[in-house]
């Protein structure tokens, strides 16, 4: 592409080339508007033959290549930085090199994240808001937008189950985050002495989960002890919860907060939400529900009973870019006590808010939370809400949902797959192994378990390399590496996982 003039007609009697000019000749430079034009235009075109390429199963899911090839160049794409401006060609062929060397996360192919698809109305979304570049931190900067978050918040806290008048929240840069705002909140709640004097002025805190990375890394950030009580499919057992509390507390260690998981990371799996209420009611503690994955199914009347009780929770995580399909990032936190996040994270800096602005200054949000300013995440799902209605996006999940119980009927039926479970998918998790010849005749064993953990990750080597279909693998536990297909993308059809079984075959007949 490199040396090819590129000529952009901006309207019927003007065209523009870009080969020469530099972003200095763009606005707001004297003149520049046909030529942002024309430059934008141009751009606009790439993006858009990116998003019908990922919607065509001929194409590959990634055009792979390691580390040290993209650093090294490929055809003329290179990561260094200039000293002098490159010229617009150059900058629209980096950005359709970009495009190419990544990963087509749209692509009805693509299986190895909860996060996936590609949907239009969000990345209309997503234009504006970057075009906007504004600040979610007060209303004078933000006005149109925070009143979107704020009417986003009410619908998914009343969709939990919360009265009207319940409840505050925010989106926040991820489910990380959000579920760090919900042991911050419950600290602060039993404990509010520890905004001014400390954890040290505290006693040694513990806090309950099935087994989640996150919330062990923010506990470790926040200096509380942990403990996991869960089963087999990663579920709490209430008795176990309740034998860990007990236990805690002869340790000298004070229980105040129990994470419950509406949808595992691997298996999908609904912590029994009622159960653990019930114990957090009579030991008073916090009780937050992590359903940043599992919270699109309360958009499905067919699906949210698998998360009866989550109304009972203190605080809730939901992240539409998961099973709803939003483009990243978009997660929420949702408080059940209203007022408590401004009272725990408010710090009340003049220079930033000010008490005598010409509006109600409680619409600045700012001080509720921990980073101040804000990158807007709300318009791209407020955009597909208005475009798909309650309504669309309960049938977009119980597609994901139809999708998952398909490839489980169909690992029924094919000998070289093993099932991790025998029972029906929860959600739209299904975990497999893939059997090779060379295997099929071993007996149950360490040999056998030795063996076939190497399969997944050889398979998904081949795969990559191949860029026909992407899955993910893990082991968990005692179980060795097995493949987690997950479905979030609605464009996903009952032929694209028939095609993913025929590859897996095929990448590992040899194995």
């Amino acid at each position: 592409m490199k040396g090819l003039c590129v000529c952009v007609c901006v309207c019927v009697c003007m065209t523009v080339c870009v080969c020469v000019c530099l972003c200095a000749d763009l606005l707001p430079a004297s003149g520049g508007e046909e030529m942002t034009r024309g430059f934008l235009q141009e751009l606009v075109g790439i993006l858009l033959g990116f998003i019908c390429k990922s919607n065509q199963r001929s194409s590959k899911v990634l055009d792979f290549h390691h580390p040290h090839q993209l650093k090294e160049g490929l055809e003329g794409f290179s990561l260094d930085l200039p000293v002098q401006p490159e010229t617009l060609e150059q900058l629209l062929v980096d950005c359709r090199d970009t495009l190419k060397y990544g990963v087509s996360t749209g692509h009805p192919r693509f299986f190895n994240q909860l996060s996936s698809g590609l949907d239009v109305i969000g990345v209309a979304g997503e234009w504006l808001t970057s075009t906007a570049n504004t600040n979610m931190f007060t209303y004078e900067v933000s006005p149109v937008f925070l009143l979107i978050e704020e009417a986003l918040l009410k619908k998914m806290r009343s969709i939990v189950g919360w009265a009207d008048d319940e409840g505050d929240g925010l989106f926040c840069p991820g489910g990380t985050i959000s579920n760090l705002y919900s042991i911050l909140l419950a600290r602060y709640h039993f404990y509010p002495e520890v905004k001014t004097r400390g954890m040290g002025a505290l006693p040694r805190l513990a806090m309950f989960t099935s087994e989640h990375v996150i919330i062990t890394r923010n506990s470790t950030f926040l200096f509380t002890e942990h403990v996991y009580t869960f089963c087999l499919r990663g579920k709490i057992i209430p008795a176990a919860l309740e034998t860990s509390i007990a236990t805690a507390k002869e340790k000298g260690l004070v229980p105040f907060y129990v994470n419950a998981t509406a949808g595992t990371t691997v298996y999908g799996a609904f912590d029994p939400l009622n159960a653990i209420a019930d114990i957090c009611d009579t030991h008073t503690l916090w009780m937050h529900v992590d359903a940043a994955w599992g919270g699109g199914l309360l958009m499905s009347d067919r699906h949210r009973m698998k998360l009866e009780g989550i109304e009972r929770a203190c605080s809730v995580t939901w992240n539409p870019h998961k099973m709803m399909g939003v483009p990243l990032q978009c997660s929420a936190i949702l408080v059940k006590k209203r007022g408590l996040l401004q009272e725990c994270n408010k710090l009340g800096a003049q220079y930033l808010f000010q008490t005598d602005k010409p509006y109600d200054v409680s619409y600045d949000t700012g001080d509720k939370s921990i980073q101040c300013g804000r990158h807007v995440d709300v318009f791209k799902l407020w955009l597909m809400w208005k475009a798909k209605g309650s309504d669309g996006f309960g049938s977009q999940v119980n597609k994901c949902l139809e999708n998952a119980e398909y490839l489980y009927d169909q690992l029924q039926k094919r000998t070289e797959f093993e099932l991790v479970f025998k029972n029906k998918p929860e959600h739209s998790n299904v975990c497999f192994w893939y059997i090779p010849p060379s295997l099929r005749s071993l007996p149950p064993g360490p040999d056998r378990d030795r063996r076939l953990h190497q399969v997944a990750p050889r398979i998904k080597g081949r795969m990559m390399e191949k860029g026909s279909v992407l899955i993910g693998y893990q082991p968990l536990g005692t179980k060795v590496n097995f493949f987690r297909c997950v479905f979030s993308n609605p464009a996903t059809q009952q032929e694209d996982i028939d095609f993913l079984l025929d590859e897996i075959c095929q990448l590992g007949a040899d194995l």
